[in-house]
Parts: C-alpha cells; structure tokens; sequence
C-alpha cells in the first residue's frame, strides 16, 4: 500500500513539475522584460529595421535598399550594423532580431539559405552578436510575421493559428500554445512549394506544379501579362494603364483596377483565391489549425481575394459540413509584422543582456566598496600610531 501512495504521489508532483514548465513556456513572452528592442525584415528589395516597446507600438522606424545579392554576406552585415547603431543613437537597444528571407536553422543561428542574399549556411547571429555587443535572434521572416500578429494583430487569443504570407512567392508558418513550431531542421512552414497541380508551371525552386505558381504575386502578375502580350479584348484597360508596356504590369496595379471595377482584374485575383482556398483546404486536413492569418503585399486586395479563398476552403474542406472550419482573415499589420515579431522575439533574449549588465554593475559596485574599504583602511592607519 505504502508502494502505490509513494508510486502516486510521485506521479502527482511529475505532473505538477510538467504543468508548471508548461505554463512558464507559454507565458515566457509575457515575463520577458518590458525594454525596447531592434527588428530587422530583411527582403529582396529593403532592409527595414525599428525600435519596438513591449506593446508591439513601433517608437522610431527607417529602411534602407537591400544590397545587391552578388555582394559578400559582410556588405549586408554591414547595413544591419549601421542600421542599429543609428538607432542606438536615440534609443536603448537592449536585443536586436531579424526576420530574413531564408531558411534558418533550428538554433536560429544561421541562414542556411536565403535567394535573395548571398547566404549559404551563413552565421549570422554570432557574427552579429559579436559587432553589436547585444544579444541577436536570427528567425524566417514568415515566422517573426505570424508571432507579431500572434500577439498584438489578428491572431490574438488563438492557440493554434497559421500564417500564410502571399507575396512574391508564398511562405508561411505555424503557432501552437505560443510556440513558432520551426520543425527538426528548422525550415517548417514552406507552404508555397506544396505541389497541387501535377507537372504544372515550373517553379523557381526547380518541381513544377508548386502552390505558390498559383495563388502568389507572380501568379498573379505572370496571368495578367500573358492575357495583355495575347492583346486580349478584355485586358484593354489594363494596357492602356501602363500605355501599352506589358512589363510594366504590377500587382499594385491590377489590384487598382480591381477595386475600380475591371472585369478581368477581378476575375483574376478571383482565380487566385480560388487556388489560396484549395491549399488552405490542405492545410486544414494536415494542421487543424483554428485560424489562418493572410499577409503579405498581395492580401491587400482585401475581400477581393479573400471572399473566393473562403468559398473555395468550403468547398475542398475534408469533412465539411461536420467539423468546425477554420477562421481566415486578414493580417493586421501590414508590412510592418516581420519587423515588430523580430523586436518582440528578440525581446524574450534581452534579459540574458540584462542580466550581464546587472552582473556588471553588481561586479562594479563590489570593486567600488572594496576599494573604498582599503582607502578608509589607509586613512585610517596613520592616526593609530603613537
């Protein structure tokens, strides 16, 4: 008898030791210290970097053009340097992340490839840790997007939620009870390259038939062009906007005609919500998620793109009719997501800074009373003789 209280009470205080590690997990980023921090998106085209508080409000922001992809890994390294320490000017830096186009290790320390950037297995967070003298977190920039709208933009109060972020391509990630779930090799949540259509358009990524072909700005951009180049009846609006220059034919674009009522434009972004629906219908099966969160240039077509997306997800849900479906909504906060999740993810290895400083201070602190003990000791001796 007194072998199973002794069996039981050690199961109960396990599990007691479990559930405490557990909520600490989810809660870490409400314990982290209120300091304001650096983010860093860096895409093909810009480097944006931030001041961001606690409460996800951006303090100060600048952005310079990213530097050319045949430049040396140090050129770019040099860009986030000056950029912090510009910032550092105004504002107490206590960490700095950064959000790259890439795929970063599991560690978060190194860019293990980035197409935009000449980064292959790039040590990123120790070589700039060691320029910065300040703690550096290194994430996809899908992931920092989906943690900032987590916590303070269309995602908050999910605990199983999915970003899909729509823009040149499609990428993507995965929140479950406030953990970015990154997998083994740190490189989850590469939606776009998903095959859905069999030996379809070629990819850059070297498949063919990838999702991000379909339901992508490129997708997008690369149907209008064809239509246009074919000198197609109904894409004489769209030539005479850009005065016949097919190459001129953007996203922004498109989606202006759309709103302004242009039959093909809508038809177009009605065709790639169509396919976005399909794949979130995949996703659902795979994941379960409660929600999924749309970002990225291209969802700011608003409900042009995401009305067909909802109506297709129903129409390819696995058990539709008798299970609960999935929110889909659009992301809050723009652009600047990737920047503020880099910040706010950064913000949870500060205190390690933190802490060092305070080791610091104490250290000196220490040194001063001892010192000041040895001058009084010095002081005093001389009275004390004869």
């Amino acid at each position: 008898m007194s072998t199973y209280r002794d069996f039981a009470h050690r199961g109960s205080a396990r599990a007691t030791v479990l559930k405490t590690i557990g909520t600490r997990e989810r809660r870490s980023h409400l314990t982290a210290p209120r300091v304001p921090t650096v983010g860093i998106d860096i895409g093909g085209t810009k480097v944006m970097a931030g001041v961001v508080d606690a409460d996800g409000v951006i303090l100060e922001k600048i952005r310079t053009e990213t530097p050319d992809k045949s430049k040396s890994p140090k050129v770019v390294e040099d860009t986030i340097c000056e950029l912090v320490l510009d910032l550092s000017d105004r504002h107490d830096v206590h960490a700095v992340g950064i959000g790259a186009a890439g795929w970063v290790d599991a560690d978060r320390s190194k860019v293990l490839f980035a197409p935009h950037l000449a980064w292959r297995n790039e040590p990123l967070r120790d070589a700039l840790s060691a320029r910065l003298a300040v703690p550096v977190l290194v994430d996809n920039d899908a992931n920092t997007a989906a943690w900032a709208e987590w916590r303070f933009g269309a995602g908050r109060g999910e605990d199983h939620l999915v970003m899909i972020t729509l823009g040149t391509g499609i990428g993507g990630a995965i929140l479950e009870d406030g953990q970015v779930k990154r997998g083994k090799y740190g490189v989850a949540g590469e939606f776009g390259h998903m095959q859905v259509v069999p030996g379809g358009h070629r990819c850059p990524c070297g498949n063919r038939g990838c999702w991000e072909q379909y339901s992508s700005g490129n997708a997008l951009v690369r149907e209008a062009r064809e239509l246009a180049a074919a000198d197609s009846p109904v894409a004489y609006s769209l030539i005479d906007r850009v005065g016949g220059n097919v190459g001129d034919i953007t996203g922004p674009i498109i989606t202006e005609l759309a709103r302004e009522g242009d039959a093909m434009c809508i038809e177009l972004f009605q065709d790639i919500g169509q396919w976005l629906g399909v794949g979130i219908a995949n996703l659902a099966a795979a994941l379960d998620p409660s929600c999924f969160v749309i970002g990225g240039g291209v969802s700011a077509a608003d409900d042009l793109l995401i009305r067909p997306a909802r109506d297709a997800f129903r129409r390819h849900l696995t058990g539709r009719g008798y299970r609960p479906e999935a929110r889909i909504v659009k992301a809050q906060l723009g652009p600047e997501a990737g920047m503020v999740g880099a910040a706010d993810l950064a913000r949870l290895v500060a205190r390690r800074f933190r802490r060092a400083n305070r080791r610091r201070v104490e250290r000196h602190e220490r040194y001063e009373r001892y010192a000041q003990a040895i001058r009084n000791s010095s002081t005093a001796r001389p009275t004390q003789e004869p």
